[in-house]
């Protein structure tokens, strides 16, 4: 390999060049590399903000490239809310409140995340979605034992964002009586 070639990691992939102040200096434009992250999953606007800069980018380069992005709809946080509401759902089984909170943790705003949310609970029967959750938490065991496993499941239930009285109900029709 050819010095002015640059460096290379085991993948392939052309890694940053070091300058002497120790600081690494990226070897492609911020818009490309947004774009590979982008490639591999979606990212709200703040992430991939952040991720530039991590990687050594300056701001005006940062700028520019986030809104050729959003230009382009590259970046558009609607969309990942959208995809994070849907994965906590389908996947993990989250409620309401959870799935907000982990859409706000991608630094996207609360009226963009409770949108996400409602659209994505259009479509699903949330007693449904307790039960799923409740029966892959008891798994397959289809009565309580006691208080203290009563008090565990309604906290986890609630952690996981579901509303405190349907986990009461859900879990009161589940003990033995």
């Amino acid at each position: 390999m050819a010095k002015d070639e640059g460096r290379r990691s085991k993948a392939g992939n052309e890694l940053p060049v070091r300058v002497a102040g120790g600081k690494f200096v990226p070897t492609v434009s911020a818009r490309v590399a947004a774009l590979r992250m982008l490639a591999r999953r979606e990212l709200s606007e703040s992430q991939i903000r952040q991720r530039l800069a991590r990687r050594g980018y300056d701001e005006a380069e940062i700028e520019t490239a986030v809104e050729r992005l959003k230009a382009d709809r590259s970046i558009d946080d609607v969309r990942v809310a959208s995809a994070i509401a849907r994965t906590e759902v389908s996947v993990k089984r989250r409620g309401k409140r959870r799935v907000v909170q982990q859409i706000q943790q991608a630094d996207i705003s609360r009226s963009e995340a409770r949108q996400a949310v409602t659209e994505t609970f259009e479509e699903i029967d949330e007693t449904a979605l307790l039960a799923a959750a409740l029966d892959r938490r008891l798994k397959g065991k289809r009565a309580i034992a006691d208080d203290r496993e009563f008090q565990r499941l309604f906290r986890y239930l609630v952690g996981q964002g579901f509303d405190a009285d349907d986990v009461f109900s859900a879990l009161s029709a589940r003990r033995p009586r």
